[in-house]
């Protein structure tokens, strides 16, 4: 079963919720609590909260156990107005934490449904209804919640409030969550992997996961690789579902002693390191 969680502060969550539940037709539940709005169907929960998203500490308590992943729809904001659809885990890699979570704490991500998502938002986009000026992409690990015990996927619109109240993309989000939900929980298999460089919109990575059946779960972006040693490159790897195979390393503009870093790192746990 799917916990999807929603904020009713953000229009673009709100959108997306209401296109589900105007597809699926489904009527509202008593089986969460803290809910404002709560709608059940045969493998998925659909709850709407007052708190903002990268708030949400409280789910494993809110939602049936039977829950086994959290997908938060959301809004993105991009100070460089890039319109966009993407996907991400969560987690704060630095000794602060401002917009959710705790400090060098990340959440547990699920590679496998982010992977799935974003090949379906990348058809959507791209075959379907043409939005070709919409960047579809893997975002870096950033923000809370991240001391939940089940995984979190955020998926999101950007990147201002025209985005997110906008029906075509609410209608592009909410078929590629209905196809995953049709799939749950036979979607296809991939390789768990994590990534290292890149930007906040991590293009490299993102073009691998749509060529090959590899799928990311926590990437630290070029902007934090200062901050990483042993413990959270530990923390990347343990806090990815499934079994890590890989190591995926944008060469440009990591450092050396980074690179040396990552390779004992992933030898010592019999781990493959590519270079991209």
């Amino acid at each position: 079963m799917i916990g999807i969680v929603y904020s009713l502060k953000d229009p673009a969550g709100v959108g997306i919720a209401s296109y589900i539940i105007n597809k699926l037709g489904y009527t509202r539940s008593l089986i969460c609590s803290h809910a404002v709005n709560c709608y059940s169907g045969p493998n998925f929960i659909l709850a709407g909260f007052e708190e903002d998203d990268i708030y949400f500490d409280f789910l494993d308590e809110a939602l049936p156990r039977e829950v086994e992943y959290y997908l938060v729809l959301s809004r993105h904001y991009s100070e460089a107005g890039i319109k966009s659809y993407t996907v991400h885990p969560t987690g704060n890699f630095t000794n602060v934490a401002p917009v959710g979570g705790k400090p060098r704490e990340l959440g547990l991500a699920h590679p496998q449904a982010m992977w799935y998502l974003l090949r379906r938002l990348h058809k959507y986009a791209r075959e379907v209804y043409n939005r070709r000026d919409y960047e579809v992409s893997y975002e870096a690990t950033h923000h809370g919640p991240t001391g939940l015990n089940k995984p979190i996927v955020f998926i999101e619109i950007g990147s201002s409030v025209v985005e997110w109240r906008d029906p075509i993309n609410h209608e592009v989000v909410g078929m590629a969550i209905l196809d995953l939900l049709s799939s749950h929980p036979n979607i296809p298999p991939c390789t768990p992997v994590i990534g290292f460089g890149g930007g906040h919109y991590p293009r490299k990575h993102t073009e691998l996961a749509l060529s090959e059946s590899i799928c990311y779960g926590h990437i630290a972006s070029k902007h934090v690789l200062d901050y990483l040693d042993e413990e959270i490159i530990h923390q990347m790897i343990n806090k990815t579902a499934g079994n890590v195979e890989e190591v995926i390393v944008e060469k440009k503009g990591v450092r050396r002693e980074l690179r040396d870093l990552l390779e004992k790192f992933a030898n010592a746990r019999g781990l493959r390191t590519r270079y991209i």
